[in-house]
């Protein structure tokens, strides 16, 4: 790295990633200033995996993906920050245009982050619709100017100060098999229904039908997942059963609740 680039961290959260993180880590480790992984209890040597790498481990719970996030920033020292997912990685292109913006060579170097967007692949195919592309997401930003909102899944930066776009891609290998589509779909169905319950929302059984209804319609339809061929139409239903099921699981989060409270009421 030439003294005339600014310094950048690599942060990362994982649990349970050692088919993916060292790909991931690889793809940056050559030019990152620092890696920082904050795992949750990973059982698959994920740790040992990111130390051989070079990256810093942090070993601790899963408050959610927002707080998390968080955490791995506030132990990182560059001057930028770039976070990734276990399972994207940083191509040569995209490593050019973050090159420009760490040597001030980006058309406007006011901006305080970047978006790039997101090619995804689902079950082996890079999709091109179904809302999956481009995706374009901010994962670039300078330290201190901004923060990642405290929500259990899908969380965001906020920023203090404008986004400028880089034009290629992050590279996402989102979800090679649909036994993985299927955990995924456990797992994030659980989190998004406790995220929904402890914001105070509630679902009935008409809403979750509605909701993965409207989900399937958006992907495959008003998306044109129909044009991503049989993986547009897995996808489709995979996110209409992902939202059928979170609206569920909200709904008997809410009845359970409900019980607990009568009975408290009645005692």
């Amino acid at each position: 790295m030439t003294d005339t680039r600014a310094t950048i961290s690599v942060i990362i959260v994982a649990m349970n990633e050692a088919h993916d993180i060292g790909d991931c880590l690889a793809s940056v480790r050559d030019w990152a200033t620092e890696m920082i992984v904050f795992d949750s209890g990973s059982t698959d040597g994920t740790q040992d995996i990111c130390r051989s790498y070079g990256a810093r481990v942090f070993e601790t719970d899963w408050p959610g993906d927002g707080p998390q996030k968080n955490r791995a920033l506030d132990q990182a020292t560059g001057e930028w920050v770039l976070c990734l997912d276990a399972d994207e990685r940083v191509g040569d292109e995209l490593r050019a245009e973050i090159f420009a913006v760490l040597e001030g060579r980006a058309p406007d170097p006011s901006h305080v982050a970047y978006s790039m967007p997101r090619r995804s692949s689902f079950c082996g195919r890079f999709m091109k619709h179904s809302g999956w592309w481009p995706d374009r997401i901010t994962r670039l930003f300078r330290r201190g100017k901004g923060r990642f909102t405290d929500v259990r899944t899908h969380t965001h930066i906020e920023l203090q100060g404008t986004t400028g776009r880089l034009r290629h891609p992050i590279i996402h290998i989102s979800i090679p098999t649909l036994h993985e589509a299927l955990d995924k779909n456990n797992v994030y169905s659980s989190e998004g229904a406790k995220t929904m319950y402890e914001q105070g929302k509630r679902s009935s059984l008409a809403k979750a039908i509605g909701k993965g209804l409207w989900a399937f319609l958006r992907t495959y339809i008003f998306r044109l997942g129909v044009l991503d061929g049989q993986e547009g139409f897995m996808l489709a239903v995979a996110n209409a059963e992902s939202t059928y099921y979170r609206y569920l699981k909200l709904m008997l989060m809410c009845k359970a609740a409900d019980k607990a409270a009568r009975q408290v009421y009645t005692a």
